[in-house]
């Protein structure tokens, strides 16, 4: 069965080298009961550990049924301690965050078997600890202890058991009911291989062999093996062509199980580890929050400034690169809005003039903005009233006396009163109000509701005494005709004022999709920077948990080796640390949305500013805690599969 070759193996401390066995060949058939004696550092417990392929030699070779194992990679040595192997050790080795059930079923869940709890309930049983199942390893003796790794050794069917001084650590009653169990499962066909010091311990062996200085001394025969019937093994090959579903439920469960164990246990130390990505998350949420607030706010602004449009302007008299005055070399006129609204590329024209006012309803006065625009004004500058109407071309024509007022002048003047039917002075000229115009709010620092709107002629001719007009709106059909329209409307000034072509301060033609584009785009810009500086706190986050996963590795080294010597591989190790990283960033981004969305809809109540919650930024949040779970929590992953079973399980 088990055969091996000249195998040596030696460790180098760094100083001096160890030769901890030298050129042992030694032979054991199946059903053997052997046992390895020898004094402290003669090279019994390294030959123990080469034999239960948790080791490999130097040199020479290891035969298992024929096939040579030394040649075998860590994840098929795993498997074959899965398969083949079990463990019992000196210091029992159970997980103290698991009861005996689980501590007796974990081999199985490497194994990939779903079925892992009854078969554990029947392993538990056969060493008469089912009254014990629920207990945890603290709630144990010592000879209880090791009879839960016994029955963790065997819960998997081995064909060899491998006893590091099983009865080192225990009383002469339970040392007697040990070796009774090791004895009953060497007479139902199983092989163990056991090292002990104590002689009377090895005589219940059928085979002694003594070590000294890293080499077999003597190899006696104490009793013939019986020929009992056994259970028929797999082959090597079979074994190692095994299939083995990469990430099964059973594991799944227990690595989740382990992972909330691991952040219940050491709770202050998870929660400041929580506490990065939370703090990134909430500051990730809320600044997008704040940031999509303002965008859409000057996205409502801008909306009163209409689509595709243009506005024609008086230019200013120049002396020396100073502007002196407004409209000191051009007047707009009405004549010049006509003719613009009858080019092709114009869809719309309004000519406005615009000027303070003093607005007195009853014993109520206000000093207000005063607007006087073209019927298609409500139209273009998103101004079509709440309530009531806007004024009609005919009421244009003759200069009526009607007014459109805003959300401020109701309030100031009208307070909770009706407005609409009611008539005010402006500038002691009696108007009639006919609609309310729609709320806009402020927009840079500028109250867009402090406004009465009337027809432009009315304000030209009746109330500001104007003959001009200071600027006249102009919308294009569609966004690729604004060049070609402002060509051709500043050609038309050009022809109609008998400019010089060459004159730039004349007039000026502004193009608001540029001016909406350019704050929008800097909104945009605003909101990404706000989002780095909220991103940087999950980095610093992620650093953290990267510090307290090493920390995690470092203390659970020796339950680390445990799991590798029962059959875990590396990527089972390394999902295991991947989970419960991934656990603690997910639970601090989850805290973190609900704490960012309060933050937002607080600073929304006490500031007044506009907030918007972006579902995207949430879903995002929640992705990229993860991403810096898996990403922060794969260096210590890939150190802890990397361990090497012996010294993780020899980690103090």
């Amino acid at each position: 069965m088990i055969e091996l070759r000249d195998v040596s193996k030696i460790y180098d401390t760094g100083k001096v080298q160890v030769h901890a066995l030298k050129k042992v060949s030694l032979r054991i058939e199946e059903r053997e009961f052997v046992a390895i004696m020898g004094h402290s550092g003669s090279g019994k417990s390294t030959l123990l550990n080469i034999l239960g392929f948790l080791d490999k030699p130097d040199e020479g070779s290891y035969l298992l049924h024929g096939t040579d194992i030394t040649t075998l990679g860590d994840d098929e040595l795993s498997l074959l301690r899965n398969n083949i192997a079990g463990f019992v050790f000196q210091q029992f080795n159970l997980l103290p965050r698991m009861n005996s059930l689980d501590n007796a079923g974990l081999p199985l869940i490497y194994a990939g078997r779903k079925d892992f709890k009854s078969a554990a309930k029947e392993k538990i049983a056969q060493v008469m600890l089912a009254h014990r199942e629920s207990h945890f390893p603290n709630e144990l003796s010592g000879g209880e202890q090791q009879r839960v790794a016994i029955a963790r050794a065997i819960v998997n069917r081995p064909l060899i058991l491998f006893a590091d001084e099983p009865t080192g650590n225990l009383d002469s009653k339970s040392e007697e009911e040990i070796l009774s169990i090791l004895e009953d499962l060497h007479r139902s066909g199983i092989t163990i291989i056991m090292v002990t010091h104590e002689m009377e311990i090895a005589a219940r062996a059928g085979r002694i062999l003594r070590m000294r200085d890293g080499e077999i001394i003597s190899d006696e025969i104490v009793r013939k093996k019986k020929m009992i019937r056994t259970r028929a093994g797999m082959s090597i090959k079979d074994i190692l062509g095994k299939k083995h579903s990469a990430f099964g439920t059973a594991e799944f469960a227990d690595y989740f199980h382990q992972a909330v164990s691991s952040i219940v246990s050491h709770k202050l130390r998870s929660m400041l580890s929580i506490l990065g990505i939370l703090i990134g998350v909430a500051a990730v949420i809320s600044m997008v929050a704040l940031g999509e607030g303002a965008k859409e706010s000057i996205t409502q602004s801008l909306s009163s400034l209409g689509s595709n449009l243009l506005t024609v302007r008086t230019g200013s008299h120049r002396q020396g690169g100073i502007a002196l005055q407004t409209g000191l070399v051009t007047r707009l006129t009405m004549d010049d809005a006509r003719d613009i609204s009858r080019m092709n590329e114009v869809r719309r024209v309004s000519p406005s003039v615009i000027g303070r006012a003093q607005v007195v309803f009853n014993n109520r006065n206000w000093n207000t903005q005063l607007w006087g625009t073209g019927v298609d004004y409500a139209t273009m500058r998103a101004a079509v009233p709440i309530s009531g109407r806007f004024f009609t071309a005919d009421e244009l024509k003759v200069r009526k006396k009607v007014a459109i007022v805003g959300a401020t002048i109701i309030k100031e003047l009208f307070g909770t009163m009706n407005s609409v039917g009611q008539t005010i002075k402006i500038n002691r000229i009696n108007f009639k109000i006919i609609g309310i115009l729609p709320v806009k709010g402020a927009s840079f620092f500028h109250d867009q509701d402090d406004a009465i709107v009337i027809p432009v002629t009315t304000a030209m001719y009746r109330v500001l005494g104007k003959e001009y007009v200071d600027f006249i709106d102009v919308e294009v059909r569609n966004q690729q005709m604004i060049d070609q329209a402002l060509s051709a409307i500043r050609n038309l000034i050009i022809k109609r004022h008998r400019l010089n072509p060459d004159d730039q301060d004349s007039f000026e033609i502004r193009d608001v999709s540029e001016i909406r584009d350019l704050m929008t785009q800097t909104t945009m810009t605003m909101s990404l920077l706000l989002g780095i500086v909220a991103a940087i706190s999950i980095l610093v986050g992620g650093i953290g948990i990267m510090n307290i996963m090493l920390v995690s590795v470092k203390e659970r080294i020796k339950e680390i080796g445990l799991r590798k010597a029962i059959g875990a591989r590396r990527k089972d190790i390394l999902v295991q640390f991947l989970i419960e990283s991934s656990l603690l960033t997910f639970s601090g981004g989850i805290i973190g949305i609900f704490i960012g969305c309060g933050i937002s809809i607080l600073i929304s109540l006490m500031a007044q500013w506009s907030i918007r919650i972006s579902l995207t930024a949430v879903t995002l949040s929640s992705m990229v805690s993860i991403m810096i779970g898996i990403g922060f929590g794969l260096w210590p992953a890939v150190q802890a599969s990397r361990l090497n079973p012996i010294e993780a399980l020899r980690y103090e």
